[in-house]
């Protein structure tokens, strides 16, 4: 074990998430920081979404408000470095094992004064692997309040259903309908506020989903996935970004991994998925 205890090992497993208070040490958080007022200086100059800032339909150059910065790894070399060789790749490896490998990275941004919610979801459905074994590890670069919505989990259901993330009519939505979520123990949310340079860890598998952000403070929230080794996506949504697929750490596997249970299939993008607020609000793309 890098730096989880085999106590916090036994919580994911059993609750299918972690909140580490702090686990990012303060110069990691000021180079990171850092890149990210480059973006919303950069952001200053748009007035409209291009391949490295999604921007919020209120956006204005002299009121910016980002949505997300897509392949964050791709964008800026400390994004890159953190990413690939930074300590949440300990994190990864102390959960998935000694092979490690990288599936995406963004950074979502909820923008005070009503930052977009986030409804519902599994995150698997988007991006269906042989294997379940995907996580995400989610870092706040600022102190996040019960205020600035915090992302809210639902402890054990990474061990329950797999949801079809559809309208009952079966047209992809991304979040879980009002029929299924009615099965889900909802009263035993758990929110993840806590201080900038706390990391968050959720299984593909966990429901979760976030209010929006009723506070005057922005929420950013850099997220990274990995998977095991022996898991291989089974969608071309990732093809031909940068990174992803990768290992971080460890040796290719002589075989991959196949779970028995079924998931439930995305539509194909074609290149045109953005980000889960585009979906859930069905813009057209």
């Amino acid at each position: 074990m890098h730096v989880l205890s085999e106590e916090e090992l036994s919580f994911y497993e059993r609750h299918g998430y972690l909140m580490l208070d702090r686990f990012i040490a303060s110069d990691w958080l000021e180079r990171l920081n850092d890149a990210v007022e480059e973006f919303i200086e950069e952001s200053r100059h748009l007035d409209q979404s291009n391949a490295s800032i999604l921007v919020e339909p209120s956006h204005t150059r002299s009121t910016p408000r980002l949505r997300r910065i897509p392949h964050t790894v791709m964008h800026h070399p400390e994004f890159e470095a953190f990413g690939l060789c930074g300590p949440i790749v300990d994190l990864a490896e102390d959960l998935l094992g000694p092979n490690v490998r990288f599936h995406h990275s963004k950074l979502n941004f909820k923008w005070g004064d009503g930052g977009e919610e986030v409804k519902w979801h599994q995150d698997i459905q988007f991006w269906p692997h042989t294997n379940y074994s995907p996580l995400t590890i989610g870092v706040y670069l600022h102190d996040v309040t019960e205020h600035m919505a915090p992302m809210g989990v639902v402890p054990g259901s990474h061990k329950r259903s797999l949801y079809n993330l559809a309208d009952p009519e079966g047209n992809w939505t991304g979040f879980i309908n009002d029929a299924d979520l009615a099965t889900v123990n909802l009263k035993d949310v758990v929110w993840l506020k806590g201080p900038a340079g706390s990391v968050t860890v959720h299984s593909c598998r966990m429901v979760h989903g976030s209010a929006p952000n009723i506070s005057p403070e922005m929420r950013p929230l850099l997220l990274h996935t990995y998977s095991a080794g022996d898991a291989k996506p089974i969608t071309n949504l990732m093809d031909g970004i940068a990174f992803s697929g990768e290992l971080v750490r460890g040796e290719e596997p002589s075989a991959y991994r196949y779970d028995d249970e079924p998931c439930p299939m995305p539509p194909d993008f074609k290149g045109s998925y953005s980000s889960i607020f585009a979906v859930q609000k069905t813009e057209a793309e």
